[in-house]
């Protein structure tokens, strides 16, 4: 799983709107930096990434629009290290697997799920750790 479905032309501008935000430059270019990152980025990352072409940008107006954006489902909060919270614009459902050696994020497909229909489930994350495929053949 290495593509990205949201990122067609404008894909942003429509996020952050029905978030019920207002579409700045800023807050579209929060969006699309996650929209366009495979690498699962921290607010940190994003903001350091886009400070240079948005200098009036703030890290409240990251933490902000990807807060808001979480909490629409827009995008995925995602915690597959202790204490670092790094974001997903695939919100599709999937896992995601992190190399302890090279630290690389990687989307996993989940297919195949069933749970019981009396449960109803708003969230799910299944985060995986161990090598991957470089990092394995390096290990040989």
């Amino acid at each position: 799983m290495t593509d990205n479905i949201h990122t067609s032309p404008g894909s942003a501008v429509k996020m952050v709107t029905e978030c019920g935000l207002r579409p700045s430059p800023q807050r579209i270019a929060v969006a699309e930096y996650v929209l366009s990152h495979l690498s699962h980025p921290t607010a940190d990352e994003i903001f350091t990434g886009l400070k240079e072409r948005y200098p009036t940008l703030s890290r409240t107006t990251v933490y902000n629009t990807l807060h808001a954006l979480a909490a629409h489902g827009a995008v995925l909060e995602v915690n597959v290290e202790p204490g670092l919270t790094r974001f997903d614009g695939c919100t599709e459902p999937h896992a995601h697997f992190r190399c302890v050696d090279c630290s690389r994020i990687f989307d996993i497909r989940m297919s195949g799920m069933e749970f019981p229909h009396e449960f109803d489930i708003s969230t799910m994350q299944v985060n995986l750790t161990g090598h991957c495929p470089e990092c394995r053949q390096a290990h040989r």
